[in-house]
């Protein structure tokens, strides 16, 4: 069957997931490479060409891969198959890819909004998720930990407005130009609990000074509180994948053993 040929050499072809890797990685370098206007200049026509071939290569791996949805997932009819991998983040991943390319050319936009299109090209680099190994590692781990990181995120989303909002009543008076409302204090509370210190809004009184030192402190222990979560996450997950290998199965009698 034809499809299903196609099928298995889209997704399991080792040769061709090697070759749009390349793909992806060379886009991204080439992203890189055209924001130097110098460099863009003098070779204008093969970053366009190399574009022109980029789009041409996933576009066709998009409509294949759209063509045998239908394969890869088990319930439903061919449409809703389709449909469901139109949607998928992958999907969109595809898609959005792709389709800054062909809307340029469809339609005369101004300068600012190609140059915000030729910003999606850079979705091209998520497309490396479905054939890197680490990065499904990761997207599981962070899915498995997305409850204990929800809880974390929330306790420091109330932290720092509760602190943004008292640095505003302390230091407002005097400094009604960096703390002239809640939302600017918000920024300040930002930079504070990350250990960032930007330095470009702080505390001058005694008071502030105080409260901004406290939520300094938490904030080591809230930016280190996420890194210990994702940590614990994936020394788990390469324990479980280790016992996996280690562990054998006998062929005639299907017993497992190690």
């Amino acid at each position: 069957m034809l499809k299903k040929k196609i099928y298995d050499f889209i997704n399991l072809n080792s040769l061709f997931q090697r070759f749009i890797y390349t793909l992806i990685i060379l886009n991204v370098l080439s992203l890189i490479l055209a924001s130097y206007k110098e460099i863009y200049t003098k070779y204008e026509l093969f970053f366009e060409n190399f574009e022109f071939f980029s789009v041409i290569i996933f576009t066709a791996e998009y409509i294949l891969r759209f063509w045998t949805a239908d394969l890869e997932f088990e319930k439903g009819s061919p449409f809703s198959k389709r449909l469901k991998f139109s949607l998928s983040a992958f999907g969109l991943i595809d898609l959005f890819a792709i389709l800054p390319f062909y809307l340029s050319l469809l339609f005369p936009f101004d300068l600012r909004i190609l140059r915000i299109l030729r910003l999606f090209r850079l979705l091209r680099i998520f497309k490396l998720g479905r054939l890197s190994k680490s990065l499904q590692t990761i997207t599981s781990v962070l899915k498995e930990s997305k409850s204990e990181l929800s809880i974390t995120l929330f306790v420091a989303f109330l932290l720092m407005i509760l602190s943004s909002t008292l640095m505003y009543y302390v230091e407002n008076q005097a400094q009604p130009d960096k703390f002239e409302n809640i939302g600017q204090s918000l920024w300040w509370s930002v930079a504070t609990l990350t250990t960032v210190g930007y330095g470009d809004i702080y505390p001058i009184t005694g008071l502030g000074e105080i409260l901004s030192s406290v939520i300094a402190l938490i904030g080591i222990g809230f930016v280190a509180l996420p890194t210990g979560i994702i940590s614990s996450a994936f020394i788990n997950r390469m324990q479980s994948e280790k016992e996996k290998r280690k562990e054998c199965k006998c062929p005639n009698c299907g017993t497992k053993f190690n």
